[in-house]
């Protein structure tokens, strides 16, 4: 029986990934890892996908990693330490494969999403939440610092508002996620779908290799030195003009037409 705690919807050229565990509240458990990673990796090559968009079922966004199953690894006569290492890895797998995808990932946040949840919302390219969304990196409140989680949020928020967070264990709503730029955009309950997939259409309307190559540069170019970074992104417009869709696109806009992108 294939495993249904992730589920796929293709709508034209949008994807909805749908984390389907609302009884674990959609725990980042070690199956819900996998099955989230296998449909990242489907969509690597697909030409047909060019923006994704990550929801949730039931209560909530994500609450995290699975507090119950990480307990049980302590089983081991290592303590867990060989189990806790596998599952931080799958996790940082994923996170990485987010933003190493082609296409822009949106989280469309309905409810709290909480420590590794914050992560995901953190680490996707973009994302729209609903005015009841709460988001934390509360593990300190159980002795477990959020370590991993850190790496995005203090990649998407001042420094002094992530350590905030992260030692004092408080949440903040969705307004305060606008405010700190960890959210795109707020929206009421029931306009949550149509102003994601209004993102996600608009995103998906450019062209796609130029959309491509650009998410690739800009993980890349914010990792390097000023200079560095100007040198590398010089070349990826080079490359970038060289197009034929490029060329199409810059002739359309002076000619004053749609451009004919194949």
């Amino acid at each position: 029986m294939p495993n249904t705690n992730v589920t796929r919807e293709d709508k034209d050229s949008l994807t909805f990934l749908t984390l389907n565990a609302p009884e674990t509240l959609n725990c980042l458990s070690e199956q819900m890892l996998d099955t989230l990673q296998a449909h990242l990796d489907n969509l690597n090559d697909d030409r047909k996908a060019r923006c994704i968009i990550l929801r949730s079922a039931g209560k909530v966004f994500c609450a995290g990693h699975d507090l119950q199953e990480l307990n049980q690894g302590r089983q081991s006569p290592d303590g867990g330490r060989s189990y806790f290492k596998k599952i931080f890895d799958k996790c940082a797998r994923l996170m990485m494969t987010i933003q190493r995808l082609p296409q822009p990932v949106i989280a469309q946040v309905h409810a709290h999403a909480v420590a590794a949840g914050c992560q995901l919302v953190a680490t996707c390219d973009m994302a729209v939440a609903a005015e009841q969304a709460w988001f934390g990196v509360n593990g300190v409140n159980i002795g477990l610092f959020c370590s991993t989680p850190m790496v995005a949020l203090s990649r998407n928020i001042p420094r002094k508002h992530a350590f905030e967070m992260l030692t004092s264990g408080t949440m903040i709503d969705a307004r305060k996620a606008y405010n700190l730029g960890l959210v795109n955009k707020v929206a009421p309950a029931e306009n949550l779908e149509s102003a994601t997939n209004d993102l996600a259409q608009l995103v998906a309307s450019k062209l796609s290799a130029a959309v491509k190559v650009g998410k690739t540069a800009f993980y890349e170019q914010s990792q390097l030195p000023l200079e560095e970074a100007y040198e590398y992104a010089g070349k990826i417009m080079v490359e970038n003009m060289l197009f034929r869709d490029t060329a199409e696109g810059i002739s359309a806009f002076l000619e004053k037409r749609p451009p004919d992108w194949e």
